[in-house]
């Protein structure tokens, strides 16, 4: 089977991998429901968990996006570094904490979220699965995120 059949296959993803994921997206809800509706001490530390989970996660999607293109006869050096502007960004956010109000902070995670995604669907040469999986994972960490910028806005 040639890359353009493996690519062009509609397949879902197996058990396997879906499990695994949603492993890793435990920490969104979880945290948020703390974040959101916990008691005020766990406030903070739901926030940095949500807040540093999202952005391995972004570091993650974005990994698996430069994996991809990596192994291209001829990556293309732009999308490589697209592939790992998200990741920073979601550092550079939990970097800016304490500096920055937490709704700003919170805001900008979903978007990072959003773009990933954007530039994850619009992009040639992925496998049929990977579109499925990228979307289960960013509406697991927007929803979440969302619960948690829903409780910064009201203070």
């Amino acid at each position: 089977m040639d890359e353009a059949e493996i690519l062009s296959r509609n397949e879902a993803p197996p058990m396997a991998l879906w499990a695994i994921a949603l492993l890793a997206l435990a920490p969104f809800p979880i945290s948020a429901a703390a974040y959101g509706y916990g008691p005020p001490e766990a406030a903070r530390p739901a926030l940095t968990v949500i807040l540093t989970w999202s952005a391995v996660v972004l570091c993650f999607l974005g990994g698996v996006r430069w994996g991809m293109e990596s192994l291209l006869p001829r990556p293309r050096w732009p999308r490589q570094m697209i592939s790992v502007s998200s990741g920073v960004v979601a550092w550079l956010l939990l970097l800016a904490r304490h500096r920055i109000a937490d709704r700003w902070i919170i805001g900008a995670g979903i978007a990072a979220f959003l773009v990933q995604w954007l530039f994850d669907h619009q992009a040639p040469e992925v496998p049929a699965r990977y579109p499925k999986l990228s979307t289960a994972i960013t509406a697991a960490a927007c929803i979440s995120l969302a619960v948690c910028l829903d409780k910064a806005l009201r203070g």
